[in-house]
């Protein structure tokens, strides 16, 4: 098992892409502690887990929160090998149409979230000398803009270039920063995306969803476990010389 007895935070770990990585994890022998602001939600995931799982409340919004994520996690397993800045949120609206609340709820979770979660989590890899993974999640929007979707992409964007800021200057501590960049994935989260296009584009609800997974050179959207082994790669031994990298794991739909 290539994780064993490694301790991992996942932070929006009780559903979606998070929660297959949770699950990924547990498999090659992490412990996990399920950050998520839906703690009820995580409380489920980790009793359905196993191996001394446990769920943390977590809202990457507040640093206070981010703080006493950490330290529950330090106290409870003693410290943190891997961290995966899962936590995200989607909005979308053309350009004249975008407003301030959306731009700033998008960005306070997208990127000041994540980055202030990769500080408090990288401060507490440095204290403990043992050096670490950590790993955020972009996005294929994160490569290019897209006409209704600037400030997503743009959080997206800020991911990747965190990723590249942060792993260099991490790495001197033996803590690797990479990222993973998913394209179109059919997540719970994806009907509230083609809701958003059906209304912006005048479309029937499930055609953009449809229209999407047919786009994929793969054949269709992906899942949320296709994403598990790329995050299992990252969190391993395997990937000691990975450093400030994005992969993307999206059925061909992007290169770089």
């Amino acid at each position: 098992m290539r994780l064993k007895d490694k301790v991992a935070v996942v932070t929006g770990g009780a559903r979606g892409i998070g929660r297959a990585i949770v699950e990924g994890y547990a498999r090659e022998g992490a412990r996990l502690a399920i950050a998520d602001i839906e703690h009820d939600v995580a409380v489920a995931a980790a009793r359905e887990i196993g191996n001394g799982s446990f769920a943390v409340p977590l809202d990457v919004t507040r640093k206070d929160s981010i703080d006493a994520m950490v330290a529950a996690v330090e106290a409870k397993a003693g410290g943190i090998d891997i961290l995966v800045n899962n936590a995200a949120i989607f909005d979308m609206a053309p350009i004249e149409e975008i407003t301030e609340k959306s731009y700033d709820r998008i960005f306070a979770v997208n990127v000041k979230g994540l980055l202030f979660t990769l500080q408090a989590v990288a401060k507490s890899m440095i204290g403990r000398g043992r050096g670490g993974k950590i790993i955020n999640m972009a996005s294929q929007a994160g490569r290019r803009g897209e006409p209704l979707v600037a400030v997503y992409c743009a959080s997206k964007a800020a991911v990747i270039s965190i990723t590249q800021s942060a792993g260099l200057a991490l790495i001197k501590h033996r803590i690797n920063v990479n990222g993973v960049s998913p394209g179109v994935v059919d997540t719970p989260m994806w009907d509230e995306v083609d809701a958003l296009f059906a209304k912006y584009e005048g479309r029937p609800k499930g055609e953009k969803k449809r229209l999407v997974g047919e786009g994929v050179p793969f054949g269709r959207m992906g899942k949320p476990e296709d994403h598990v082994g790329c995050a299992i790669f990252l969190a391993s031994p395997e990937s000691d010389y990975v450093v400030a990298q994005t992969f993307n794991v999206d059925g061909g739909q992007w290169m770089s």
